[in-house]
């Protein structure tokens, strides 16, 4: 996520120390001064860069105990017994979730997410619970606490997000008025923290800040300067993402506008997180790294990815224009309808269950837009395709287009909107991107 422009970014800050004037017009004398003065920036600068490349590594350690747990997973479902057992408990499972559903929930249609926050509270909590009791970290109880995160293929951390993203959107969270004093804001406010989720990121960052910007200039999680297809360009902007996923960039933002409300949210966010932080390195530092700093920079490096690739086809003639800006996923396995993302920022209020339905009735609206439609990939494989291995023949084959289109044209609507968009020249012709169909 990316410094509001309206404030000076880090590489701005940078830029303007370093480059305020050609090298040849300074004096000998002046250089030691200006070493100085650009070392708090450089220092900036090279303290993001190795928190981006601390998330990367936190992330393939997590990704591959999640990938390694899945093989496992696969290979025990051949066997016939296990398979069956499996099929008996999580069915079992889903029977009770429903029940307990109807108790607890406000609303039933929540119940996947309950899923999750029960499934998290008997296995992530306790795991952490006996590492506190042992004191010195077990290299099992470490596997089981990641996977317990991660789920098997990421699914976990997937299903953990949406939760917490459509938890943020409701008044009230997802309890009814009897359980709310008691669990509140249960994903935000308590699961997060094992995440590296800071309190205050879901209900205030992205509830009052980006689906007020809607992926424009002044938003924290805008792409618009990057070249979204350059991996380079996503190191520097998980980089940057380090102090939005700290609180430092929205307090900022809050603050410049003279928004107390929400700037005070977030002190108190980055004062809870603190205090919970430093409480466990305190009591050990090696529980906090494996514990509290690993996941803190895993869940930066998927929150760049999702903010990376949500608005990543930006129209370069309309930047501001958040129906051409944000893409919309339809996937078989689509949880919580988190595909539907641009559904969500023209009615954020709707239930996750409603915006299919609502995607009917602005069709028209995003034709007219040119909205980017996918089919058949969730938000991970999208990100691969499009930064990591830049195959954009294949996001070309599985863009859902509004009006016939060759291949290659689709390749140059794609090459178009993936591109920094100031300075850009657009072709008016390939930003028109039948109905979409899966």
């Amino acid at each position: 996520m990316h410094a509001p422009t309206n404030m000076p970014s880090l590489s701005q800050l940078t830029d303007a120390a370093l480059n305020g004037a050609p090298n040849y017009t300074r004096s000998k004398a002046s250089w030691p001064a200006l070493r100085l003065r650009a070392i708090p920036h450089l220092a900036v600068r090279s303290f993001a860069a190795l928190m981006g490349l601390a998330s990367i590594a936190a992330v393939s350690i997590m990704g591959a105990i999640s990938m390694a747990g899945y093989g496992v997973a696969k290979l025990l479902e051949k066997v016939p017994p296990v398979r069956a057992t499996y099929d008996f408990l999580s069915l079992t499972y889903d029977r009770l979730i429903d029940r307990l559903g109807h108790k607890i929930l406000r609303d039933q249609r929540d119940t996947p997410a309950l899923r999750i926050m029960l499934s998290l509270t008997l296995t992530t909590v306790p795991i952490f619970a006996t590492q506190l009791i042992l004191g010195k970290p077990r290299l099992l109880l470490v596997l089981a606490f990641y996977l317990s995160l991660t789920g098997l293929k990421f699914q976990r951390s997937v299903r953990m997000f949406s939760a917490k993203h459509m938890e943020a959107h409701r008044l009230q969270g997802y309890f009814n008025d009897k359980y709310d004093k008691i669990f509140g804001r249960y994903v935000e406010f308590f699961l997060g923290y094992f995440y590296g989720d800071l309190p205050e990121l879901g209900r205030t960052v992205h509830v009052r800040l980006h689906h007020k910007e809607n992926g424009g200039d002044d938003d924290n999680a805008t792409t618009n300067g990057y070249d979204r297809t350059n991996p380079l360009h996503f190191f520097l902007y998980l980089s940057d993402n380090i102090w939005t996923a700290l609180g430092f960039v929205p307090y900022a933002y809050f603050k410049a506008r003279g928004d107390e409300k929400n700037r005070s949210r977030m002190f108190w966010g980055i004062a809870r997180y603190s205090i919970y932080f430093t409480a466990i390195f305190l009591y050990n530092w090696r529980i906090g790294i494996l514990y509290v700093l690993l996941p803190l920079l895993s869940m930066n490096f998927i929150m760049a990815i999702t903010s990376w690739v949500q608005h990543a086809f930006c129209d370069p003639a309309h930047p501001e224009d958040y129906f051409a800006c944000t893409v919309t996923i339809l996937d078989k396995v689509n949880f919580m309808n988190e595909g539907y993302h641009l559904c969500h920022h023209h009615r954020s209020s709707l239930h996750w269950s409603e915006l299919p339905s609502h995607q009917k009735q602005i069709l028209d609206k995003m034709k007219e837009s040119g909205s980017l439609v996918f089919r058949d990939l969730d938000f991970m494989q999208l990100f691969f395709e499009l930064t990591i291995l830049r195959r954009m023949h294949v996001l070309a084959d599985k863009l859902v287009t509004w009006h016939p289109m060759t291949h290659d044209q689709r390749l140059t609507l794609l090459a178009n909107r993936t591109k920094p968009a100031k300075g850009l020249l657009s072709d008016t012709s390939l930003n028109q991107a039948p109905a979409p169909t899966s």
